[in-house]
């Protein structure tokens, strides 16, 4: 039986990887070690079918120590430690330490995280984890603080191009077919950045096809791949559809779509975790000021899948997303971090008004640092009027209110503050 074709394509150097050229292009960090002959523990967090693997294996080719690979899905503490002591064991004097690469590093329990540490702190081992999930809420603190953590990002469409097109001409069995990309929209979309996923449904329309002379149109895929409508695999082609329509329909506040599209990704088997943080940034994106309180109760309905775990974590769930899809919606705040950051990039570094600044010297003080800052709570209501942005920004407009009945409130008191500056 023939391998898949994500596998048949798996890249074996660097030259040949696709993607991630902030990390493995000419003169990226890690292109730099890995060039050397030496590398240092990291984590690698980014999204399914990006590359990690390959990456590790490419790495595991191209040095010459020993690699060793335990998946967290299977491996137990035993299995740790049996691998670090045949490390220890088979590793020469003055030679660099034996690669340990553990997949879903993010599955493995604390105790598994702890039998560890001592063999990456003292160098036994050399650390390579894998991981789909952030290694802030997944990965033990002492063990992250000895990994660097490098991000990988989702496959561009000039990516994915390259790899459709390396897989039509250079594959044994699909360049021995006439293959046509006559369109290639709904192919990109159901991959969603994911080169597995963009191979996995190029086999399946090609599979499909009952010549040897294939055309490749949106409709052929979509077909395709809807076959079986219901269909739900959080790692397959219908995942990034399936978490698009239950933000929305928050977004759109309609509950009953909510929920329908959170009990979809619940039967399919989808992490309660990755449900929980999409709520909790879709209270803060699209929520927002017009009902803070969504997001403590996004928060807390996070706490409680962590805390409590399946089934019971559903009912906390569903609590959550009603109430975000019930709750008023307001983007004010997400608006105005992008556009602050868009005029800190546009702007560069304006310097700190004097008056703003702290005098903590004489010297400071001598050269007016703090002098003129009016101290709000000396003032009436907690507030006098002065300069708080950059003098080449001051009458730059940042915030802008949004007119639901909790943020009018917030929008009123700027306007009683401030006046003109804040009416829209």
């Amino acid at each position: 039986m023939a391998e898949p074709l994500a596998e048949r394509l798996r890249p074996r150097t660097l030259d040949d990887y696709i993607g991630q050229k902030h990390l493995v292009g000419e003169g990226a960090v890690l292109r730099k070690m890995i060039d050397a002959g030496r590398i240092s523990s990291f984590i690698l967090w980014g999204p399914p079918g990006v590359g990690k693997t390959t990456l590790a294996q490419i790495i595991a080719n191209r040095l010459e120590t020993p690699f060793f690979t335990l998946s967290a899905v299977t491996s137990g503490v035993k299995d740790v430690r049996d691998v670090i002591e045949r490390a220890q064991k088979g590793r020469f004097f003055n030679e660099a330490s034996p690669i340990l690469f553990i997949d879903e590093i993010h599955r493995f329990s604390k105790s598994q995280q702890d039998s560890l540490l001592g063999a990456v702190e003292k160098g036994i081992v050399t650390l390579i984890g894998a991981t789909t999930e952030n290694p802030s809420f997944e990965v033990i603190r002492p063990l992250l603080s000895r990994c660097q953590l490098y991000v990988l990002k989702s496959l561009e469409k000039d990516d994915l191009m390259e790899l459709l097109n390396r897989a039509i001409t250079q594959d044994v069995f699909l360049k021995e077919k006439k293959i046509e990309l006559q369109e290639t929209s709904a192919i990109m979309r159901y991959s969603g950045g994911d080169a597995r996923k963009l191979l996995n449904i190029l086999e399946l329309v090609v599979e499909a096809s009952a010549t040897d002379h294939v055309v490749i149109t949106d409709e052929v895929v979509v077909a395709c791949l809807q076959q079986n409508p219901l269909a739900y695999d959080k790692d397959g082609e219908m995942h990034y559809d399936i978490i698009s329509a239950f933000i929305k329909s928050i977004r759109g506040s309609d509950p009953d779509a909510a929920l329908y599209w959170m009990a979809r990704m619940i039967e399919g088997g989808e992490d309660p975790q990755f449900i929980a943080r999409r709520m909790v940034i879709s209270a803060s994106e699209d929520i927002g000021l017009a009902n803070p309180n969504a997001l403590l109760l996004a928060n807390a309905a996070f706490d409680t899948v962590m805390k409590i775990g399946w089934p019971e974590a559903r009912i906390a769930l569903a609590e959550a997303c009603v109430y975000l899809a019930t709750s008023p919606k307001s983007n004010s705040a997400y608006l105005g971090i992008d556009k602050a950051l868009a005029l800190v990039r546009q702007t560069g570094n304006q310097p700190v008004p004097l008056h703003l600044r702290n005098a903590p010297t004489s010297l400071m003080k001598d050269l007016g640092y703090s002098d003129g800052y009016k101290y709000p709570h000396d003032f009436a209501g907690h507030f006098t009027p002065q300069q708080y942005m950059p003098d080449a920004l001051q009458h730059e407009r940042i915030w802008h209110g949004q007119h639901s009945p909790s943020e009018e409130k917030l929008y009123e008191r700027m306007v009683n503050y401030w006046g003109e500056r804040f009416k829209d």
